[in-house]
């Protein structure tokens, strides 16, 4: 049984290659050159290639040969399959894995819309691998991937409209009005896109207003796993992580940079909180 995923994840090489988890990137265009996400580009040197160039980055998904590549050799190893992927309502990633599936036959395939991206995937794909080396059946980490997009919430909170605007989810005069303003938009991903939860007036707010949000999804006290992930906003992400455990009993915690890919759509000094609720 192996697991498969895509760069949205954000799982470090390291992290994916302890659990044997697999990984189909995406691609971010920075002015006339294409990098891998998390192959050839790391967050870092996302924001280089942007400054140097001056361009504003795009992202695309990856081709279904991609995916097929990636299918046919797990199962000529004998591999059964559980592919988890970003919310196909944010990308067509879901759709180029569903063609390769078809293109390899796709018996012993499973698909899974995660209804989330970045650590929220991951959070998902992890715990799916732990299980399929502990010799969970198909079916079984299927049924749990689904379980747990539900009980995974995502709050996270923007230094900067514009990225929003350029990127089609917020009108340029609101994004204008919310500038003057000084008002900061508390976001979520619901139901697989990205929403408004709430708004402040001014940054400080932002973490706050999270915790408050949060307790309305994950009852405080609750067993939960626990990611924070933030866009060239380190020290700001420890102070959420240092907020958020006093809340909550995580029992697994990451702290990590929001990949190149959605760091694209969201820009620098974002940061947010990933718990997903333990259920047996």
């Amino acid at each position: 049984m192996r697991i498969v995923t895509d760069s949205t994840a954000d799982l470090d090489a390291a992290l994916r290659a302890e659990h044997g988890i697999e990984m189909v990137p995406l691609t971010v265009h920075v002015g006339d050159r294409a990098f891998k996400d998390g192959v050839e580009i790391d967050p870092d040197g996302l924001w280089r290639e942007v400054r140097g160039s001056g361009a504003h980055p795009r992202t695309s998904q990856p081709p279904p040969g991609d995916f097929e590549a990636t299918y046919r050799r797990l199962r000529a190893e004998g591999a059964e399959v559980v592919s988890i992927h970003i919310s196909s309502d944010l990308s067509g990633t879901l759709g180029s894995a569903a063609l390769a599936r078809e293109s390899v036959g796709g018996e012993g395939i499973t698909l899974v819309d995660s209804r989330s991206v970045s650590l929220g995937l991951g959070l998902i794909v992890l715990e799916a691998a732990r299980r399929a080396r502990g010799g969970a059946t198909l079916a079984e980490i299927e049924a749990y991937a689904r379980e747990a997009s539900r009980r995974t919430h995502i709050l996270f909170g923007v230094d900067t409209l514009e990225y929003l605007v350029r990127n089609g989810r917020i009108g340029r005069a609101a994004a204008l009005l919310g500038t003057l303003l000084d008002l900061k938009p508390v976001l979520q991903i619901q139901d697989g896109v990205v929403s408004a939860a709430d708004k402040v007036r001014g940054r400080s707010k932002v973490l706050p207003r999270c915790l408050e949000r949060m307790a309305e999804r994950v009852r405080p006290g609750s067993r939960v796993r626990m990611a924070v992930l933030h866009v060239q906003a380190p020290d700001e992400a420890a102070r959420w992580l240092e907020a958020f455990r006093r809340e909550y009993r995580a029992e697994e915690v990451h702290v990590g940079p929001v990949g190149p890919v959605v760091a694209v759509h969201v820009g620098p000094g974002t940061v947010g909180i990933v718990l997903q609720e333990i259920f047996d």
